[in-house]
């Protein structure tokens, strides 16, 4: 793909290219979009801003705002960081931005109102740093795919089941990989055969927790401690997605691993394991999404995680095969249980984990040897080296 026409170094505006700009790799970091984790992706956005090497990539920064309109965004790191617990949003342009769809073309056009089409700038890779429904299941994978982009991380079919609980499970399942017991409520089951879902549910024990099917960062997630506290805990994952799992709760240490795709057609790679220790100040008992971004005394990250050799070897393998068996690529968190006696269960995989620099996934590379740039840098080579459509 070539290099051509201004890119945009804040909202609105369109400077020439400084005269190094052509030898650059012009990378889109694309943020924000329709789902919950709206402000995450805007910090992680942010995170990444601040960190990419500007000698080597040039920045041409997109925002998504909550109703889906593609707009410029402002190459300015901090404006897009959590300050004073409140997550930055991208906000609504009467400028738009519109993806190709032809292939062969790698431009990027800007619509205003009144005016010719105008083109933003040919671009090399995509980095979309979405997290949730519309950005992290497939949807904009499918997008970036009929544009004929190269983009960080994994593809359609990877994304979407990496998003879907149920089906994710099925998939591990599959693969021989240790999982948890849990249970489906497809949409109108609860409503019309709640006797036959409480059934199913029962043999799961106590307590539950109860999730939306395809939300990510523990949106709408609930504890359920007796089966009376169930109907309330399935309408608030309802909130989220219509189709709810609920799953045994695992006695065991909350451990993740961070998976980096593998160069050259080689395995991925396995970070040292990280842990989580929710302490007792957590309100709702659990690693929700308020003490994952907003609540940090209430929740301790601990990396490397204190395991012994034999069970952080057996992590990684987990991990890795994880990774393999949903056909992840570039980047990919997986958390699992160790249990006393050591078992290693599969929870999720997240295709695209929480990115901030304070976030587990770049942490657990750092502990492993790769700073946050390094990470960003190799993160980006991956997505240049691995050709477009069918692979």
């Amino acid at each position: 793909m070539s290099h051509h026409t201004p890119e945009p170094a804040s909202a609105g505006a369109n400077p020439a290219p400084t005269p190094d700009a052509a030898a650059k790799t012009r990378v889109v970091i694309l943020f924000g979009g329709r789902s919950g984790e709206h402000g995450i992706s805007v910090a992680t956005a942010g995170g990444v801003m601040g960190a990419i090497d500007r000698s080597k990539y040039e920045v041409v920064p997109i925002g998504i705002t909550p109703n889906g309109q593609w707009v410029i965004a402002a190459d300015e790191p901090e404006r897009w960081a959590i300050t004073d617990g409140k997550a930055a949003e991208v906000p609504a342009s009467d400028t738009e931005v519109v993806l190709p769809l032809t292939v062969g073309d790698a431009g990027l056009r800007v619509l205003e109102p009144g005016r010719v089409p105008s083109a933003l700038a040919d671009v090399d890779v995509v980095f979309p740093l979405l997290h949730g429904p519309y950005g992290e299941d497939g949807t904009v994978q499918g997008l970036l795919e009929l544009a004929d982009a190269r983009y960080v991380g994994s593809g359609v079919l990877a994304s979407a089941v990496g998003m879907d609980k149920h089906f994710m499970k099925m998939v591990f399942a599959g693969q021989g990989l240790p999982i948890g017991p849990y249970a489906v409520i497809k949409p109108g089951d609860w409503d019309n055969r709640r006797d036959v879902v409480v059934q199913s549910i029962e043999p799961l024990g106590l307590p539950l927790f109860v999730k939306p099917a395809r939300a990510g960062s523990s949106l709408g997630v609930s504890r359920v401690d007796s089966l009376d506290e169930l109907p309330a805990a399935v309408e608030e994952a309802r909130k989220h997605d219509p189709k709810v799992i609920v799953e045994a709760a695992i006695v065991g240490r909350e451990i993740e691993c961070a998976v980096l795709g593998g160069r050259g057609g080689a395995r991925p790679r396995a970070s040292l394991p990280g842990e989580i220790v929710v302490t007792d100040e957590t309100k709702n008992g659990f690693y929700d999404y308020e003490a994952k971004y907003f609540d940090e005394a209430s929740v301790q990250l601990t990396c490397p995680a204190d395991l012994p050799d034999h069970v952080i070897k057996e992590v990684q393998e987990i991990a890795v095969r994880t990774f393999e068996a949903v056909g992840a690529e570039g980047l990919s968190r997986v958390d699992v249980f160790v249990t006393p006696g050591d078992q290693v269960v599969v929870n999720e995989i997240n295709t695209m984990p929480g990115f901030t620099p304070f976030s587990m996934y770049p942490r657990m590379w750092d502990a492993s040897g790769v700073s946050y740039p390094e990470l960003i840098d190799e993160l980006i080579q991956l997505a240049l080296e691995r050709p477009t459509g069918l692979r």
